[in-house]
């Protein structure tokens, strides 16, 4: 193998081990309409590095995601107050914060509501990090009713709606 090739594959490898340590800028949500306890629970996973990067941004140079637990608690809230579901009406779902962990290469942050009755369909909004980072991209599972439906949260996108009747 000449010596051009060999230094073409060492940079090439190089380049990709250093683009997997960069922001990903992407999250995943799950929406699960839980039947057993009649709630609607939610979680959402953000890679530790984003959080990382978001929470010295937001909370400034001394934040840590990993070591401290009143950065953790401080994204959580972020992040608690930048997801939204309405009802069927319109009407903003009460969602209450029920915690968080760092697992990993992720760090997770939980909700969750009472399911109301008679809901048809739902309406979603999740700007954690958006409001960073025009190119971060949200994606949502939503399970429990019906088939899975998957949203994608970017570019100018803010509200996004599911259809919750069961055929």
């Amino acid at each position: 193998m000449s010596n051009f090739i060999k230094l073409l594959v060492g940079t090439l490898l190089f380049t990709a081990f250093s683009l997997s340590a960069h922001q990903q800028k992407t999250s995943i949500s799950t929406v699960l309409f839980n039947p057993r306890t009649k709630n609607i629970e939610i979680m959402h996973r953000f890679r530790v590095h984003d959080a990382e990067h978001a929470a010295k941004e937001i909370f400034g140079k001394d934040a840590d995601m990993i070591d401290s637990e009143i950065t953790q608690q401080q994204f959580s809230d972020y992040v608690n107050e930048r997801f939204r579901l309405f009802d069927s009406q319109q009407q903003p779902l009460k969602l209450k914060g029920v915690g968080h962990e760092l697992d990993g290469n992720f760090f997770w942050v939980y909700q969750e509501t009472t399911e109301p009755s008679n809901l048809e369909n739902l309406t979603i909004q999740h700007e954690a990090l958006r409001d960073l980072w025009p190119q971060q991209v949200n994606t949502i599972n939503v399970e429990g009713k019906g088939k899975l439906q998957t949203l994608t949260f970017s570019g100018s996108v803010e509200l996004l709606k599911v259809s919750l009747k069961q055929d």
